[in-house]
């Protein structure tokens, strides 16, 4: 095909983009115009994306480049008048400009990302490919200082980012004619040198990124000085844009496994085309694959985590469940959550309700009577238990007898521990209000991660402070620095002050800091069913039992 063809092809292509969301709605820009996509799923919604462009590929009588932005970033790809979907060349891949891209979500089409993990940044040609600022921070496309350096001589990008670093403008052309375009596979002349790359940073908190760097030529500057200042400063705004992040240290200890998408829009293309488009795992099921192998991980023993905070309502028995409900359906059982409360708690209330209500008060009791702590076998424990059959772990109630006048000391705990220990890989102990009870004592010291839980509001992080405070000062000191702060949502809107406060005091004195989000579903207070909380809730506490077992 001539270039003349090449050019005429591509002016009566309508230029098609298409966003997809978690929550199964979408859009599709078609020259601009804006179609709204609103199925049940993000699945659904991909497919419907699909049979569209399709048909607008069957109107042309060819197949049709389209930009697809789902929740992990951008893919690029190629929809044929039968709905079959390839990946789209580099050349082919229509840009992410003009009328409606802002409502698309943006234009993040630059380097690998846009034109597929094989593409390289110097080879993508094309007109007005625009290119957010946050290039220059790597962050947004993947794309190395030196990557950078090869885009530069390729393109031109002008653009003005808030200290925040969202642009606010962003525009991209290859040199040539005054237009500012030029035909696909052109390049920059030799004789002319790299195309400088230019941008202006408002707000910025810092020297390095507040500077200006202009583009236009100034007499007896090289164009090859002028572009390496410019990536001198994209390297520093580089560096600020991506500080190492706790996902980014449980990467390194706990690679995620290699493979194409399995989730999202990505798995859904590769399930629709059988496999025969095949895209690499986004960022959020690569991070979620990180996450999912540190749970996972072998441990060298049994391992107990202990859920703290002196105060009722601070979210204790939420937390102890959720974190339970995840190692178990991840581990593949063998995980208890206990309630070592000294009198009566509520785990056994949020748990899911079995055909005998016995608790810890009588596993002690029966323990002389199974033959002591050393012949008790795993089977003996099926009357004592509850077994949450759906998340694959077991609960141990504490005492529910409104008569009884035990109480757990820390020499009940000891003789328990010692017994479940034999059977359970994980154990996570939902701990009472009172700190000076014995059997808390002997919870922390036989915590192998120790979990500090408070809700976003003033008085349950008080009183988690307080717990933090009195642990070191009766030499826990260790215990605390090696801790896991676990943030909950107390409603769909916090503090974002106080929110800030609490991170950055529990961050200067615990290993890490998640949050969580709010769930309806935990709002009524009864058993806890895990498929109902929210996607988001459950990826949520993923991540922090991802935390909390990097500690193990």
């Amino acid at each position: 095909m001539s270039d003349g063809d090449s050019t005429t092809r591509t002016a009566r292509l309508p230029q098609v983009t298409a966003e997809v969301r978690d929550d199964g709605t979408g859009q599709i820009s078609i020259d601009g115009v804006i179609e709204r996509i609103r199925m049940a799923n993000l699945q659904e919604a991909g497919a419907a994306i699909t049979e569209r462009i399709a048909a607008i590929a069957g109107e042309v009588g060819e197949p049709v480049p389209v930009q697809v932005r789902d929740p992990d970033g951008m893919w690029s790809l190629l929809i044929h008048p039968d709905g079959l979907v390839d990946e789209a060349p580099a050349e082919g891949v229509a840009p992410m400009v003009g009328p409606g891209v802002a409502g698309v979500g943006g234009g993040d089409v630059s380097g690998r990302d846009a034109a597929g993990p094989d593409a390289a940044g110097p080879d993508v040609a094309g007109p007005d490919v625009t290119v957010p600022d946050t290039i220059a921070g790597v962050e947004a496309s993947g794309l190395g200082v030196a990557d950078l350096g090869a885009l530069g001589a390729a393109t031109s990008v002008t653009g003005t980012t808030s200290s925040t670093g969202s642009t606010t403008s962003a525009s991209s052309s290859l040199s040539g004619g005054p237009s500012g375009t030029t035909s696909p596979g052109s390049a920059p002349s030799p004789a002319s040198g790299p195309t400088p790359v230019t941008g202006a940073t408002t707000g910025a908190p810092t020297t390095a990124t507040s500077a200006s760097t202009s583009g236009a030529p100034t007499a007896g500057e090289p164009a090859g000085a002028r572009l390496g200042a410019a990536a001198s400063s994209a390297a520093e705004r580089a560096s600020a844009a991506t500080l190492p992040t706790l996902d980014d240290l449980l990467a390194k200890r706990h690679p995620a496994s290699s493979g194409p998408a399995e989730h999202g829009w990505r798995g859904g293309l590769r399930k629709l085309t059988f496999g025969a488009v095949e895209p690499p795992p986004g960022r959020a099921e690569r991070q979620r694959r990180v996450q999912v192998a540190a749970v996972r991980r072998t441990f060298d023993g049994p391992r107990t985590v202990v859920v703290l905070n002196p105060k009722g309502g601070a979210h204790k028995t939420t937390a102890t469940m959720l974190l339970a409900a995840t190692f178990g359906l991840q581990r593949g059982g063998y995980t208890l959550a206990w309630d070592n409360n000294e009198t009566r708690g509520t785990l056994g209330w949020r748990s899911a309700h079995t055909d005998h209500q016995r608790t810890a008060v009588d596993l002690l009791q029966a323990l002389p009577s199974l033959g002591g702590a050393a012949t008790v076998r795993v089977g003996d424990l099926d009357g004592f238990v509850r077994t949450q059959t759906d998340e694959q772990f077991d609960v141990l109630a504490s005492d529910e007898n409104a008569a009884s006048a035990a109480s757990m000391d820390a020499q009940a705990f000891d003789a328990l521990h010692q017994v479940l220990s034999r059977f359970y890989r994980v154990i996570v102990i939902d701990t009472g209000n009172n700190m000076r009870a014995s059997n808390w004592q002997a919870a922390v010291a036989a915590a192998d991660q120790v979990v500090i839980v408070s809700t976003i509001r003033e008085d349950t992080a008080q009183s988690a402070a307080w717990a933090l405070d009195a642990l070191r000062a009766t030499g826990n000191d260790d215990a605390v620095r090696r801790a896991v702060t676990i943030l909950s949502a107390p409603d769909r809107k916090v503090d974002k002050d106080l929110r800030k406060r609490l991170r950055s005091h529990f961050g200067a004195l615990t290993r890490a800091v998640v949050e969580v989000p709010h769930d309806p579903s935990l709002v009524p207070g009864g058993p806890i069913d895990y498929e109902s909380l929210r996607p988001a809730t459950r990826d949520a506490w993923l991540r922090a039992t991802a935390v909390v077992a990097d500690g193990l």
